[in-house]
């Protein structure tokens, strides 16, 4: 699912269940508000919980040398620090519960 295909879906639920229609400029300007808030908390290095849905952390990669594929030859990487998501037991449970009725 795509940024856009997320705020067509919540257009689509907020109409069902309300019977109005939320404007594009306000679900466009809540998705854009969520992801920057998640993206500057994870530049801080602080960590996101989504009870039910996971969480977001860092992962620190230490500094290695690598290989250039095309030269072979070697390459000074750079430590860095890696988002990471670990989803939640509920979202674990509701996407193996989706699957396994998929192949059935």
């Amino acid at each position: 699912m795509t940024k856009s295909e997320l705020m067509v879906r919540l257009a689509e639920v907020f109409a069902e269940k309300n019977g109005n229609q939320l404007v594009a400029k306000d679900i466009e300007y809540s998705v854009k508000v969520l992801v920057d808030t998640m993206t500057r908390s994870l530049a801080k290095g602080q960590r996101i919980e989504i009870r039910g849905f996971g969480s977001f952390d860092l992962n620190h990669r230490p500094a290695r040398i690598g290989r250039n594929p095309k030269t072979g030859e070697k390459v000074d990487v750079p430590e860095k620090h890696v988002p990471h998501f670990k989803p939640g037991k509920e979202l674990r449970e509701r996407v193996d519960q989706a699957m396994s009725a998929n192949d059935k």
